[in-house]
Order: C-alpha cells, then sequence, then structure tokens
C-alpha cells in the first residue's frame, strides 16, 4: 500500500481497536504507522465488517469489509509535482483533496487555478474566464489537446446557465457532472506543458553543455 502522507509504497506498521456493533455491522478503527524514518506518521482508517447472526446465537464478522481513510485527509489524484510553482500546486492539491467531498469548491479552486496560469504564464487581459480563455485560443499557443481541454471548460461549465463562473471564478456554483474533474484533469496538462518538459529541457541541455566543455567544445546556443 502507498503511505497517504509521503506516498511510498509501505508494509506498515498496524493494529486495530474494536468499537461497536450497530444495524450495519461492527465498526473498528486500524492505526497505522509509516515506517520510512524520513515520514513516521500515523493515519488511520475507519472499518466496517458485515456481521451475521448465526442459528447459535454468536456473531460472524467474516462478511464484506469497508474501509475508509480517515485521517489524513486523502486526495483523489495525485499532488502536483514539484516543478510546478507553489502558487498554482497550492489550489491545485487542495481542489484535488476536497473534490469528493465538494466538487463546486473543487471546481472554484480549479478555475483559479487556470485564470492564474494564463495571466501569469499567457500574459492574457485580465478579464473574466471565458474571455481568458479565448485569448489563449486566438494565438493558437497551446497544443491541440490542451487548447480543446481548456475550450471545453468552457462549454462543461455551462456559463449560460451560471454567468457568475465567467465573472467571479472563485465563486462556489453549481458544477454539471464531470466538471471538477475535467478542471484538474487539464491542469495537470498545463503543469507537464509550461512547468515539466520545460525543465526537463533545461536539464538535458545543462548536462550535454557540460560534457561539450569537458571536450573543449562551445556550448549550446
Amino acid at each position: 500500500m502507498k503511505c497517504p502522507h509521503c506516498r511510498k509504497l509501505i508494509h506498515p506498521q498496524t493494529s486495530e481497536q474494536g468499537l461497536e456493533n450497530d444495524n450495519v455491522g461492527f465498526w473498528s478503527i486500524l492505526r497505522c504507522r509509516c515506517p520510512n524514518p524520513e515520514c513516521d506518521k500515523f493515519f488511520f482508517y475507519l472499518i466496517q465488517k458485515e456481521i451475521a447472526h448465526l442459528p447459535n446465537g454468536t456473531i460472524s464478522r467474516t462478511g464484506k469489509v469497508n474501509t475508509f481513510l480517515v485521517f489524513p485527509k486523502s486526495s483523489v489524484k495525485e499532488p502536483a509535482v514539484a516543478e510546478v510553482p507553489q502558487i498554482y500546486s497550492e489550489d491545485y492539491n487542495e481542489a484535488c483533496m476536497i473534490l469528493s467531498d465538494s466538487p463546486k469548491a473543487s471546481a472554484a479552486l480549479g478555475r483559479r487555478c487556470l485564470q492564474n496560469i494564463l495571466r501569469d504564464i499567457e500574459k492574457v487581459k485580465a478579464g473574466d474566464l471565458v474571455d481568458e480563455i479565448q485569448q489563449v485560443l486566438d494565438r493558437k499557443s497551446l497544443p491541440n489537446h490542451l487548447a480543446d481541454n481548456i475550450d471545453a471548460i468552457r462549454n462543461i461549465g455551462n456559463f449560460a446557465t451560471h454567468p457568475i463562473k465567467s465573472k467571479s471564478t472563485g465563486e462556489i456554483v453549481p458544477v454539471e457532472p464531470g466538471e471538477a474533474e475535467w478542471i484538474l484533469d487539464t491542469l495537470e496538462g498545463l503543469f507537464d506543458f509550461y512547468f515539466v518538459q520545460p525543465d526537463k529541457s533545461k536539464k538535458k541541455k545543462e548536462s550535454l553543455n557540460k560534457k561539450l566543455a569537458e571536450i573543449g567544445k562551445p556550448p549550446m546556443k
């Protein structure tokens, strides 16, 4: 399993503490501790085991088991990679964290993150999100698949139905099914395009220039 704190593959130390039965099953708390010395944190699961009342009057707990991570709050997606600046990764990671609890809040954070990227990197003229997306599309500065993705955000968002979305990206407003997930997936693609791939290219160029310098040749321009 993966530690929900450090996300390393681990075999945790565990202990289970029984609670009580109710009309849906037997409840217990499973305490786990990450063996990774750089992490060494606890995490906890709430366990629900289906029970059956046997003819002899005993109770069997061998039925279906449901497991719920209760601490730390887990994200449905991996956090933003290290190459992503904190100003964007904070909104993205929080949007991922709350996706299952509140798609509306997740979408609001995701739209804000998208707008910040378009303003900071694409240098769009500040306006509403619809207009800013259109400015980027008109420039044709993105690969086709990413351009299609940000364009779809306008369609999925149904701005005609919820016009407040196009004016205040941080507002908590109704979302269409799958909208919040689509925004997060689109941000992942933009992170890769704007931050990850340029960083990889920079490191490759630096490595090549080092080798060229060792043999007395001029660096790449």
